[in-house]
Protein backbone atom coordinates (compact mmCIF):
# COMPACT_ATOMS: atom_id res chain seq x y z
CA UNK A 1 0.00 0.00 0.00
CA UNK A 2 0.99 3.61 -0.35
CA UNK A 3 2.16 5.63 2.62
CA UNK A 4 0.07 8.30 4.26
CA UNK A 5 2.52 10.96 3.10
CA UNK A 6 2.43 9.96 -0.57
CA UNK A 7 5.53 7.77 -0.59
CA UNK A 8 5.06 4.63 -2.65
CA UNK A 9 2.46 6.39 -4.81
CA UNK A 10 1.54 4.52 -8.03
CA UNK A 11 -0.64 6.00 -10.76
CA UNK A 12 -1.87 4.80 -14.13
CA UNK A 13 -1.13 6.27 -17.53
CA UNK A 14 -3.90 8.17 -19.30
CA UNK A 15 -4.44 5.25 -21.70
CA UNK A 16 -4.54 2.56 -18.98
CA UNK A 17 -6.54 -0.56 -19.86
CA UNK A 18 -9.69 -0.71 -17.73
CA UNK A 19 -11.33 -3.83 -19.18
CA UNK A 20 -13.78 -5.46 -16.78
CA UNK A 21 -13.91 -2.55 -14.34
CA UNK A 22 -17.05 -0.80 -13.15
CA UNK A 23 -16.38 0.49 -9.61
CA UNK A 24 -14.72 3.78 -8.71
CA UNK A 25 -13.54 4.68 -5.22
CA UNK A 26 -13.07 8.44 -4.99
CA UNK A 27 -11.24 9.81 -1.97
CA UNK A 28 -10.48 13.46 -1.28
CA UNK A 29 -6.82 14.18 -0.49
CA UNK A 30 -6.27 15.33 3.13
CA UNK A 31 -9.81 16.69 2.95
CA UNK A 32 -10.02 18.85 6.07
CA UNK A 33 -6.62 20.39 5.39
CA UNK A 34 -7.52 20.94 1.73
CA UNK A 35 -10.68 22.84 2.69
CA UNK A 36 -8.71 25.03 5.08
CA UNK A 37 -6.25 25.86 2.28
CA UNK A 38 -9.18 26.52 -0.05
CA UNK A 39 -10.52 29.10 2.39
CA UNK A 40 -7.10 30.54 3.27
CA UNK A 41 -4.65 30.22 0.36
CA UNK A 42 -1.81 31.56 2.53
CA UNK A 43 -1.73 28.10 4.13
CA UNK A 44 -0.84 26.37 0.87
CA UNK A 45 2.40 24.41 1.05
CA UNK A 46 2.63 24.64 4.83
CA UNK A 47 2.61 21.66 7.20
CA UNK A 48 -0.90 21.83 8.66
CA UNK A 49 -2.40 20.06 11.66
CA UNK A 50 -6.17 20.17 11.93
CA UNK A 51 -6.92 20.23 15.66
CA UNK A 52 -6.33 22.47 18.66
CA UNK A 53 -3.28 23.16 20.78
CA UNK A 54 -4.99 21.84 23.90
CA UNK A 55 -2.87 19.16 25.49
CA UNK A 56 -5.64 16.59 25.14
CA UNK A 57 -6.53 17.37 21.53
CA UNK A 58 -5.87 14.84 18.79
CA UNK A 59 -5.09 15.38 15.13
CA UNK A 60 -8.20 15.24 12.95
CA UNK A 61 -6.04 15.16 9.83
CA UNK A 62 -2.81 16.66 8.54
CA UNK A 63 -1.59 18.04 5.24
CA UNK A 64 0.85 15.94 3.23
CA UNK A 65 3.60 18.39 4.17
CA UNK A 66 3.03 17.49 7.85
CA UNK A 67 2.64 13.79 7.17
CA UNK A 68 6.18 13.65 5.87
CA UNK A 69 7.30 14.29 9.45
CA UNK A 70 5.26 11.33 10.70
CA UNK A 71 2.16 13.26 11.75
CA UNK A 72 -0.96 11.09 11.58
CA UNK A 73 -4.67 11.35 12.34
CA UNK A 74 -5.70 10.48 15.92
CA UNK A 75 -2.20 11.34 17.19
CA UNK A 76 -2.11 13.77 20.15
CA UNK A 77 -1.47 17.27 18.83
CA UNK A 78 1.28 17.72 21.41
CA UNK A 79 3.14 14.71 19.96
CA UNK A 80 2.50 15.90 16.40
CA UNK A 81 4.10 19.26 17.22
CA UNK A 82 7.16 17.51 18.61
CA UNK A 83 7.50 15.69 15.29
CA UNK A 84 6.86 18.83 13.26
CA UNK A 85 7.50 21.97 15.38
CA UNK A 86 6.90 24.29 12.41
CA UNK A 87 3.41 22.97 11.73
CA UNK A 88 0.52 25.40 11.73
CA UNK A 89 -2.34 24.20 13.96
CA UNK A 90 -5.72 25.08 12.46
CA UNK A 91 -8.97 24.48 14.38
CA UNK A 92 -11.48 22.30 12.52
CA UNK A 93 -14.55 23.83 10.85
CA UNK A 94 -16.87 20.86 10.49
CA UNK A 95 -19.83 22.74 9.06
CA UNK A 96 -17.60 23.96 6.26
CA UNK A 97 -16.33 20.43 5.58
CA UNK A 98 -19.90 19.15 5.25
CA UNK A 99 -20.72 22.03 2.92
CA UNK A 100 -17.81 21.17 0.61
CA UNK A 101 -18.67 17.49 0.88
CA UNK A 102 -22.15 18.18 -0.47
CA UNK A 103 -20.59 19.93 -3.47
CA UNK A 104 -18.36 16.95 -4.16
CA UNK A 105 -21.15 14.38 -3.79
CA UNK A 106 -23.32 16.40 -6.18
CA UNK A 107 -20.60 16.06 -8.80
CA UNK A 108 -20.50 12.29 -8.30
CA UNK A 109 -24.28 12.06 -8.63
CA UNK A 110 -24.18 14.06 -11.88
CA UNK A 111 -22.32 11.11 -13.43
CA UNK A 112 -24.26 8.19 -11.94
CA UNK A 113 -27.13 7.66 -9.52
CA UNK A 114 -25.25 4.70 -8.03
CA UNK A 115 -23.21 6.56 -5.41
CA UNK A 116 -22.45 5.15 -1.95
CA UNK A 117 -20.95 7.78 0.36
CA UNK A 118 -18.68 6.25 3.00
CA UNK A 119 -17.90 9.48 4.83
CA UNK A 120 -17.72 13.19 4.10
CA UNK A 121 -14.70 12.72 1.86
CA UNK A 122 -15.05 9.40 0.04
CA UNK A 123 -17.56 7.37 -1.93
CA UNK A 124 -18.00 4.35 -4.18
CA UNK A 125 -19.54 4.80 -7.63
CA UNK A 126 -20.83 2.15 -10.03
CA UNK A 127 -20.40 3.55 -13.55
CA UNK A 128 -21.24 0.46 -15.60
CA UNK A 129 -24.60 1.83 -16.71
CA UNK A 130 -23.34 5.24 -17.83
CA UNK A 131 -20.48 4.20 -20.09
CA UNK A 132 -22.33 5.19 -23.27
CA UNK A 133 -22.92 8.64 -21.85
CA UNK A 134 -19.52 9.38 -20.34
CA UNK A 135 -17.05 6.80 -21.65
CA UNK A 136 -15.01 4.06 -20.00
CA UNK A 137 -14.59 3.86 -16.19
CA UNK A 138 -11.06 5.29 -16.42
CA UNK A 139 -12.34 8.16 -18.58
CA UNK A 140 -15.12 8.86 -16.07
CA UNK A 141 -12.59 8.87 -13.25
CA UNK A 142 -10.52 11.49 -15.05
CA UNK A 143 -13.62 13.61 -15.73
CA UNK A 144 -14.58 13.47 -12.05
CA UNK A 145 -11.09 14.45 -10.92
CA UNK A 146 -11.06 17.39 -13.33
CA UNK A 147 -14.50 18.63 -12.27
CA UNK A 148 -13.76 18.38 -8.55
CA UNK A 149 -10.60 20.42 -9.06
CA UNK A 150 -12.26 23.00 -11.30
CA UNK A 151 -15.59 23.41 -9.49
CA UNK A 152 -14.57 22.81 -5.86
CA UNK A 153 -10.87 23.64 -5.91
CA UNK A 154 -9.47 20.54 -4.20
CA UNK A 155 -7.89 17.31 -5.44
CA UNK A 156 -9.03 13.72 -5.16
CA UNK A 157 -7.61 10.29 -5.88
CA UNK A 158 -9.54 7.55 -7.67
CA UNK A 159 -9.23 3.78 -7.76
CA UNK A 160 -10.83 2.01 -10.74
CA UNK A 161 -11.43 -1.73 -10.46
CA UNK A 162 -13.88 -4.58 -10.85
CA UNK A 163 -14.74 -4.67 -7.12
CA UNK A 164 -15.16 -2.26 -4.22
CA UNK A 165 -12.33 -3.81 -2.26
CA UNK A 166 -9.73 -3.45 -5.01
CA UNK A 167 -10.95 0.03 -6.00
CA UNK A 168 -10.44 1.27 -2.44
CA UNK A 169 -6.97 -0.23 -2.27
CA UNK A 170 -6.11 1.39 -5.60
CA UNK A 171 -7.23 4.88 -4.56
CA UNK A 172 -5.07 4.65 -1.43
CA UNK A 173 -2.01 3.75 -3.47
CA UNK A 174 -2.70 6.59 -5.95
CA UNK A 175 -2.76 9.30 -3.28
CA UNK A 176 -2.38 12.18 -3.49
CA UNK A 177 -4.02 13.53 -6.65
CA UNK A 178 -3.77 10.37 -8.73
CA UNK A 179 -5.69 7.60 -10.45
CA UNK A 180 -4.86 3.91 -10.44
CA UNK A 181 -6.68 1.49 -12.75
CA UNK A 182 -6.69 -2.25 -12.05
CA UNK A 183 -8.15 -4.16 -15.00
CA UNK A 184 -10.10 -7.27 -14.02
CA UNK A 185 -7.48 -9.58 -15.55
CA UNK A 186 -4.76 -7.89 -13.50
CA UNK A 187 -6.54 -8.17 -10.15
CA UNK A 188 -4.67 -11.20 -8.77
CA UNK A 189 -1.27 -9.83 -9.74
CA UNK A 190 -2.16 -6.46 -8.21
CA UNK A 191 -3.24 -8.02 -4.93
CA UNK A 192 -0.43 -10.56 -4.49
CA UNK A 193 2.33 -8.30 -3.04
CA UNK A 194 0.03 -6.12 -0.94
CA UNK A 195 0.30 -6.22 2.83
CA UNK A 196 -2.24 -8.34 4.62
CA UNK A 197 -3.03 -5.19 6.60
CA UNK A 198 -4.55 -3.72 3.42
CA UNK A 199 -7.32 -6.34 3.34
CA UNK A 200 -10.70 -5.12 4.48
CA UNK A 201 -11.55 -6.55 7.86
CA UNK A 202 -7.96 -6.89 9.09
CA UNK A 203 -7.51 -4.71 12.16
CA UNK A 204 -4.41 -4.40 14.35
CA UNK A 205 -5.05 -7.57 16.34
CA UNK A 206 -5.85 -9.67 13.29
CA UNK A 207 -2.78 -8.41 11.43
CA UNK A 208 -0.53 -9.24 14.38
CA UNK A 209 -1.99 -12.74 14.59
CA UNK A 210 -1.48 -13.30 10.86
CA UNK A 211 2.02 -11.86 10.75
CA UNK A 212 3.05 -13.95 13.77
CA UNK A 213 2.36 -16.98 11.56
CA UNK A 214 4.34 -15.59 8.65
CA UNK A 215 1.25 -14.45 6.73
CA UNK A 216 2.35 -10.98 5.66
CA UNK A 217 1.06 -10.51 2.12
CA UNK A 218 -2.07 -11.33 0.16
CA UNK A 219 -0.08 -14.02 -1.63
CA UNK A 220 0.70 -15.53 1.79
CA UNK A 221 -3.03 -15.68 2.49
CA UNK A 222 -3.57 -17.60 -0.76
CA UNK A 223 -0.75 -19.98 0.09
CA UNK A 224 -1.92 -20.66 3.65
CA UNK A 225 -4.20 -23.51 4.61
CA UNK A 226 -7.71 -22.73 5.76
CA UNK A 227 -6.89 -24.30 9.12
CA UNK A 228 -3.92 -21.96 9.62
CA UNK A 229 -6.02 -18.90 8.81
CA UNK A 230 -8.82 -20.04 11.12
CA UNK A 231 -6.39 -20.55 14.00
CA UNK A 232 -5.11 -17.01 13.46
CA UNK A 233 -8.33 -15.03 12.99
CA UNK A 234 -11.31 -17.37 13.39
CA UNK A 235 -13.54 -19.05 10.85
CA UNK A 236 -15.61 -16.10 9.65
CA UNK A 237 -12.71 -13.75 8.97
CA UNK A 238 -10.63 -16.58 7.49
CA UNK A 239 -13.36 -17.25 4.92
CA UNK A 240 -13.64 -13.56 4.12
CA UNK A 241 -9.89 -13.09 3.68
CA UNK A 242 -9.66 -16.13 1.42
CA UNK A 243 -12.24 -14.61 -0.91
CA UNK A 244 -10.69 -11.14 -0.88
CA UNK A 245 -7.23 -12.56 -1.57
CA UNK A 246 -8.71 -14.18 -4.69
CA UNK A 247 -10.30 -10.91 -5.78
CA UNK A 248 -13.81 -12.03 -4.85
CA UNK A 249 -15.99 -9.25 -3.45
CA UNK A 250 -19.69 -9.54 -4.39
CA UNK A 251 -20.80 -6.33 -2.65
CA UNK A 252 -22.76 -3.91 -4.76
CA UNK A 253 -23.25 -0.17 -4.35
CA UNK A 254 -25.64 0.62 -1.49
CA UNK A 255 -27.42 3.90 -2.16
CA UNK A 256 -29.84 3.66 0.76
CA UNK A 257 -29.08 6.24 3.43
CA UNK A 258 -31.42 6.54 6.37
CA UNK A 259 -31.44 10.24 7.24
CA UNK A 260 -32.41 9.81 10.87
CA UNK A 261 -30.71 10.20 14.19
CA UNK A 262 -30.92 8.78 17.68
CA UNK A 263 -29.72 10.70 20.69
CA UNK A 264 -29.81 10.97 24.46
CA UNK A 265 -28.78 13.92 26.59
CA UNK A 266 -28.79 14.65 30.30
CA UNK A 267 -29.04 17.88 32.28
CA UNK A 268 -27.36 17.89 35.69
CA UNK A 269 -28.98 19.39 38.77
CA UNK A 270 -25.55 20.78 39.67
CA UNK A 271 -22.87 21.87 37.22
CA UNK A 272 -20.08 19.30 36.90
CA UNK A 273 -16.32 19.94 36.74
CA UNK A 274 -15.22 16.34 37.21
CA UNK A 275 -13.99 15.36 33.73
CA UNK A 276 -13.59 11.60 34.41
CA UNK A 277 -17.21 11.62 35.53
CA UNK A 278 -18.28 13.48 32.38
CA UNK A 279 -16.39 10.99 30.24
CA UNK A 280 -18.20 8.17 32.02
CA UNK A 281 -21.54 9.89 31.40
CA UNK A 282 -20.78 10.13 27.70
CA UNK A 283 -20.07 6.40 27.63
CA UNK A 284 -23.31 5.69 29.52
CA UNK A 285 -25.32 7.75 27.05
CA UNK A 286 -23.49 6.05 24.17
CA UNK A 287 -24.58 2.68 25.54
CA UNK A 288 -28.20 3.85 25.55
CA UNK A 289 -27.91 5.16 21.99
CA UNK A 290 -26.31 1.92 20.82
CA UNK A 291 -29.00 -0.17 22.48
CA UNK A 292 -31.69 1.72 20.59
CA UNK A 293 -29.77 1.34 17.34
CA UNK A 294 -29.57 -2.42 17.79
CA UNK A 295 -33.26 -2.69 18.62
CA UNK A 296 -34.10 -0.80 15.44
CA UNK A 297 -31.46 -2.73 13.44
CA UNK A 298 -29.57 0.41 12.49
CA UNK A 299 -25.93 1.44 12.52
CA UNK A 300 -24.48 4.92 12.79
CA UNK A 301 -21.92 6.51 10.50
CA UNK A 302 -21.47 9.70 12.54
CA UNK A 303 -21.19 10.32 16.29
CA UNK A 304 -22.00 13.77 17.65
CA UNK A 305 -21.84 15.25 21.15
CA UNK A 306 -23.48 18.26 22.74
CA UNK A 307 -21.89 20.00 25.73
CA UNK A 308 -23.63 22.91 27.50
CA UNK A 309 -21.57 24.89 30.00
CA UNK A 310 -22.68 26.76 33.12
CA UNK A 311 -23.00 30.01 31.13
CA UNK A 312 -25.41 28.18 28.77
CA UNK A 313 -23.00 28.31 25.86
CA UNK A 314 -23.43 25.10 23.89
CA UNK A 315 -20.71 23.35 21.90
CA UNK A 316 -21.43 20.65 19.32
CA UNK A 317 -18.84 18.34 17.81
CA UNK A 318 -19.17 15.43 15.39
CA UNK A 319 -16.97 12.75 13.90
CA UNK A 320 -17.58 10.50 10.91
CA UNK A 321 -16.60 6.91 11.63
CA UNK A 322 -14.52 4.87 9.20
CA UNK A 323 -17.22 2.17 9.31
CA UNK A 324 -20.82 2.18 10.60
CA UNK A 325 -21.39 0.64 14.03
CA UNK A 326 -24.00 -0.08 16.68
CA UNK A 327 -21.40 -0.89 19.35
CA UNK A 328 -21.75 1.29 22.45
CA UNK A 329 -18.06 1.07 23.28
CA UNK A 330 -17.10 2.39 19.84
CA UNK A 331 -19.68 5.19 19.95
CA UNK A 332 -18.57 6.06 23.49
CA UNK A 333 -14.89 6.21 22.55
CA UNK A 334 -15.69 8.55 19.67
CA UNK A 335 -17.81 10.73 21.97
CA UNK A 336 -15.04 10.88 24.56
CA UNK A 337 -12.45 11.78 21.92
CA UNK A 338 -14.67 14.62 20.71
CA UNK A 339 -15.11 15.82 24.29
CA UNK A 340 -11.34 15.96 24.81
CA UNK A 341 -11.02 18.23 21.79
CA UNK A 342 -13.08 20.97 23.46
CA UNK A 343 -10.82 23.63 24.92
CA UNK A 344 -13.08 24.88 27.71
CA UNK A 345 -12.70 23.41 31.19
CA UNK A 346 -15.68 25.23 32.74
CA UNK A 347 -18.42 23.49 34.71
CA UNK A 348 -20.79 21.49 32.50
CA UNK A 349 -24.56 21.71 32.76
CA UNK A 350 -25.59 19.21 30.05
CA UNK A 351 -24.04 16.41 27.99
CA UNK A 352 -25.52 14.60 25.01
CA UNK A 353 -24.58 11.88 22.55
CA UNK A 354 -26.20 11.47 19.16
CA UNK A 355 -25.90 8.88 16.38
CA UNK A 356 -26.37 10.44 12.95
CA UNK A 357 -26.36 9.35 9.31
CA UNK A 358 -27.96 6.02 10.12
CA UNK A 359 -28.20 3.09 7.77
CA UNK A 360 -29.67 -0.43 8.04
CA UNK A 361 -27.48 -2.79 10.03
CA UNK A 362 -25.23 -4.84 7.79
CA UNK A 363 -25.86 -2.58 4.82
CA UNK A 364 -22.18 -1.82 4.48
CA UNK A 365 -21.28 -5.44 3.73
CA UNK A 366 -17.84 -6.39 5.02
CA UNK A 367 -17.14 -4.59 8.29
CA UNK A 368 -13.88 -3.02 9.26
CA UNK A 369 -14.54 -3.26 13.01
CA UNK A 370 -13.34 -6.83 13.44
CA UNK A 371 -11.72 -5.79 16.73
CA UNK A 372 -15.22 -5.06 18.10
CA UNK A 373 -16.38 -8.66 17.90
CA UNK A 374 -15.95 -9.13 21.66
CA UNK A 375 -17.87 -5.95 22.46
CA UNK A 376 -20.68 -6.98 20.13
CA UNK A 377 -21.06 -10.26 22.00
CA UNK A 378 -21.03 -8.53 25.39
CA UNK A 379 -23.55 -5.92 24.34
CA UNK A 380 -25.72 -8.56 22.69
CA UNK A 381 -25.81 -10.44 25.99
CA UNK A 382 -26.70 -7.20 27.79
CA UNK A 383 -29.57 -6.65 25.33
CA UNK A 384 -30.92 -10.11 26.13
CA UNK A 385 -30.61 -9.53 29.88
CA UNK A 386 -32.35 -6.17 29.65
CA UNK A 387 -35.18 -7.68 27.63
CA UNK A 388 -35.64 -10.36 30.29
CA UNK A 389 -35.07 -8.44 33.52
CA UNK A 390 -35.55 -4.78 32.61
CA UNK A 391 -33.10 -1.99 31.78
CA UNK A 392 -32.80 -0.78 35.37
CA UNK A 393 -31.04 -4.00 36.39
CA UNK A 394 -28.12 -3.73 33.93
CA UNK A 395 -25.26 -1.23 34.04
CA UNK A 396 -21.52 -1.00 33.48
CA UNK A 397 -19.58 -1.56 36.69
CA UNK A 398 -18.07 1.95 36.50
CA UNK A 399 -21.57 3.44 36.78
CA UNK A 400 -22.60 1.52 39.89
CA UNK A 401 -22.85 3.78 42.92
CA UNK A 402 -23.04 6.94 40.86
CA UNK A 403 -26.80 7.11 40.95
CA UNK A 404 -27.93 9.03 37.92
CA UNK A 405 -24.76 11.02 37.88
CA UNK A 406 -23.91 13.22 40.86
CA UNK A 407 -27.21 14.87 41.19
CA UNK A 408 -28.06 14.49 37.54
CA UNK A 409 -31.68 15.16 36.85
CA UNK A 410 -33.39 12.08 35.48
CA UNK A 411 -34.71 13.92 32.45
CA UNK A 412 -32.58 12.67 29.60
CA UNK A 413 -34.06 14.33 26.56
CA UNK A 414 -34.81 11.49 24.21
CA UNK A 415 -34.49 12.84 20.70
CA UNK A 416 -35.59 9.62 19.06
CA UNK A 417 -35.53 9.66 15.26
CA UNK A 418 -35.46 12.83 13.23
Amino acid sequence: MGHGDGRGRIVSAADAVDTGTRILHVDMDAFYAAVEVLDDPSLRGLPLIIGTRDGRSVVSTASYEARKYGVRAAMPVSHALRLCPTARVVPPHFHRYHEVSRQVMAIFESFTPLVEPLSVDEAFLDVQGVRRLWGSPARIAELIRARVLKEVGITCSVGVAATKHVAKMASTIAKPDGMLVVAEKDTLDFLAPRSVRALWGVGPKASEALEARGIRTVQDVRSSSRESLERAVGGALAARLTELALGIDPRTINTERVEKSVGHEETFEEDILDRPFLRAELLRLADRVASRLRRAEWETSTVAIKIRFDDFRTVNRSQTLSEPTAVGQRIGEAAQALFEQIDRRDPVRLVGVRAENLRPAGGGGLGLWDDDEGWRKVEGAVDEAMARFGSATISRARHIGRGDGRGAAQHPKDHGQE
